[in-house]
């Protein structure tokens, strides 16, 4: 391990990478189904396309493709352990983490999955950092991965507009907190009180002990839509604003905001409710759609592609998901190479 100066203990964002597959839906195409058309799509979302899995593709597919490439953006060919973060994993039982660490020739490595649905990565992350400030951990992969086209019915207009499918991801490294990409205060939550406002009702051992026959729309992803908008908005902006007072940041100490690309009209709310410019808001939910726990590291890719993020710009990371769960961190950016798009389908270029 590399020396640093002295100071606490932290975990450094070393490599990133994000990765979508090939197969893109646009809204012209989901208007040939459903009873919509592309305005109304952007008019309530923002988003012009997503890309989903072909039949067989699974999300550790996904999750397989962006930890190599940031494990290849990172410079690095081993870690300690390997977090995958999703709702949609391969099976009930296994975790999907041990599969991809074992695909990545990293067998050996501590592997585990983080359900915490849209706010996943931001779990994850603060997971990552526990590991390595409490020395269990040197180096870790951590994953966001969702195929949401494999739990929302095709025929359900309000959401199988917003969904797509996509992985994102992360290498942190043990350094100190002075260093740029050193991660720093997180602000966690959750409100089981609200758990039916995003479900997929069938599949658990609830179900399963109850018995009888499954509807069909148990075994799809549903959501109220509104009453979700409302406490998305508001928790986003609360958690945001308790991980900047804990760290004596100011709203305008904040260089580009990176929220969980839910939709863009979230996205703006909660930017307007924070007092930040729209400008300062990082997103490409236009693109890719609502990835779930890779929202977040794919949004991240995607700027840092664009070379959008420059070393030493200041972040704040926001999420909100089922559970329901909240959560939000802060970053000062690296100086690492330029990365592959995460549609780019050739090489990392090199550095």
């Amino acid at each position: 391990m590399p020396s640093h100066a002295p100071g606490p203990p932290a975990a450094v964002l070393c490599g990133l990478a994000g990765w979508v597959p090939s197969r893109v839906v646009t809204n012209d195409e989901l208007a040939e189904r459903l009873d919509t058309d592309d305005a109304w799509i952007r008019t309530r979302t923002g988003i012009r396309r997503r890309h989903v899995v072909e039949p067989g593709q699974a999300t550790s597919d996904l999750a397989v493709e962006s930890g190599r490439r940031a494990l290849r953006h990172a410079g690095v060919g081993s870690v300690d352990a390997v977090i995958v973060t999703t709702t949609t994993p391969d099976r009930p039982c296994p975790a999907t983490a041990p599969t991809v660490a074992a695909r990545l020739g990293l067998a050996g490595a501590a592997a585990f999955d983080v359900g915490a649905v849209c706010t996943g990565f931001v779990y994850g992350l603060a997971t990552a950092v526990g590991l390595i400030t409490s020395s269990v951990a040197e180096r870790v992969l951590l994953i966001g991965a969702d195929t949401y086209s494999t739990i929302v019915d095709p025929l359900d207009r309000a959401n199988a507009i917003i969904f797509g499918d996509g992985a994102g991801a992360v290498v942190l490294r043990a350094g100190t907190a002075r260093e740029p990409g050193a991660v720093g205060r997180f602000d966690l939550g959750s409100d089981g009180a609200h758990e039916d406002l995003i479900t997929v009702a069938a599949g658990g051992s609830r179900q399963r002990s109850a018995g009888g026959e499954v509807r069909l729309r148990d075994r799809h992803f549903a959501m109220r839509g509104n009453e979700v908008y409302r406490h998305a908005v508001t928790r986003m902006a609360e958690s945001a604003r308790a991980t900047l007072r804990r760290a004596g940041w100011t709203i305008d100490d904040v260089d580009h905001f990176v929220p969980h690309q839910a939709n863009l009209r979230i996205l703006h709310s909660v930017a307007d409710d924070l007092g930040l410019p729209r400008e300062r808001c990082v997103a490409n939910v236009d693109c890719v759609g609502n990835t779930g726990a890779a929202s977040i590291p794919l949004a991240l890719a995607d700027a840092a592609a664009r070379q959008a993020i420059r070393p030493g710009d200041r972040l704040l990371l926001t999420a909100f998901g089922g559970g329901l769960t909240w959560g939000s961190c802060l970053l000062a950016w690296p100086e690492l190479p330029v990365p592959a798009h995460p549609y780019d389908r050739g090489e990392e270029p090199t550095p």
